[in-house]
């Protein structure tokens, strides 16, 4: 069989869009297609459009919403690779940036004037979020002028903010979980933050250098998890990493930075693989605990407290601004993105899968 696709990167992600009448009714009927089409059983996704990166091995399937105030819903995917499944239990900012220039492109979004503002929920998580999208003029362009940390690739702007992003359990600002000394928190995902310095690191570690403490955070991911009711962690939940003081050092670009440039380190786990970069929703989460007095962040950042925090990730600086706050917590958390459809396309997949949704 086949099926309609768009590979649209947003961020530092790419992600394949579904409508959703394009693919089966059930969860399991997507799961299947999706492992399917991505290749998911090989590690090298050779026979199918995955990426075999964490950052390019996501998926969506988009509806119309029927809620008010809410233009999209998507389900998010993250698909394994060397395995036949899909993780549905988190949430992905970049995608989300990549989904608002696909409800516009689409038309599933009208353009209105310069800006054009998409309200987003995600079903994995009831996370809201929303997108402004760059339509200057009333137009949208296929090509956009805007960068972000981690790529010297261009694309359409979009600002992306997370609407009431922290969640329960309150957040927990410092404690000891084994051998670490950690924040956890539910803000944009369920997180748990490590102290870097505790821990013997810096927080500003190389992908490679990462990649030897992978099995150890893992096991601090697998420890955190019934804090935040997760009976049992997947690859992506919670999410997991080291924080940091600012140092030098050279971003994955080729960017030298200096300490002076941003105010704490972060280093997080994507799956069970250093990400390149970071994903939003971690930022999201970090930004929140450099608001909590005693938190890991609060303690290792350069502007404790801050309403805007810039992140030192292996790819360069990140931005994230708060505001709106109640209680001392941000009501929203904002991000400057940058996305950009790269296909549509059928994708003949060579299993067959459960009916798709009238």
């Amino acid at each position: 069989m086949h099926v309609s696709a768009s590979l649209v990167r947003g961020g530092t992600s790419k992600c394949w869009l579904f409508d959703h009448r394009d693919v089966p009714a059930t969860l399991d009927g997507i799961e299947r297609l999706l492992v399917d089409a991505y290749g998911a059983a090989d590690p090298g996704q050779l026979d199918g459009v995955g990426g075999a990166t964490p950052t390019t091995s996501k998926a969506a399937v988009i509806a119309p919403s029927k809620r008010p105030g809410i233009d999209v819903d998507y389900l998010f995917g993250q698909v394994g690779i060397g395995s036949g499944r899909v993780e549905w239990g988190s949430n992905c900012g970049n995608c989300a940036t990549a989904i608002a220039l696909w409800s516009v492109r689409t038309g599933l979004v009208p353009v209105t004037g310069d800006r054009t503002e998409v309200a987003l929920r995600n079903t994995n998580t009831g996370a809201v979020l929303r997108a402004e999208v760059d339509t200057e003029g009333g137009v949208l362009p296929e090509f956009g002028e805007q960068t972000v940390p981690g790529t010297r690739a261009r694309g359409v702007r979009v600002g992306l903010s997370f609407l009431n992003p922290v969640s329960a359990p309150p957040p927990s600002p410092r404690e000891r979980l084994g051998d670490a000394v950690v924040s956890m928190l539910d803000a944009g995902a369920p997180m748990v933050l490590v102290d870097a310095e505790h821990a013997g690191r810096t927080g500003a570690e190389t992908p490679a250098e990462l990649r030897a403490d992978v099995p150890w955070l893992c096991g601090i991911r697998q420890a955190a998890a019934p804090r935040f009711g997760i009976a049992e962690p997947g690859d992506a939940a919670p999410k997991v990493g080291y924080v940091g003081v600012p140092v030098d050092y050279l971003s994955s670009t080729g960017q030298w930075i200096g300490a002076q440039d941003y105010d704490v380190s972060a280093r997080m786990l994507s799956m069970r693989d250093p990400h390149p970069v970071i994903g939003l929703t971690s930022a999201v989460g970090i930004a929140t605990a450099n608001l909590l007095d005693g938190s890991v962040v609060h303690a290792r950042s350069a502007a404790p407290g801050a309403a805007t925090l810039r992140i030192g990730t292996a790819g360069g600086v990140l931005t994230v601004h708060c505001s709106e706050f109640a209680d001392g917590l941000p009501r929203t958390i904002t991000v400057r993105r940058a996305a950009r459809i790269i296909c549509e396309a059928q994708l003949f997949v060579p299993e067959p899968v459960l009916t798709v949704s009238a």
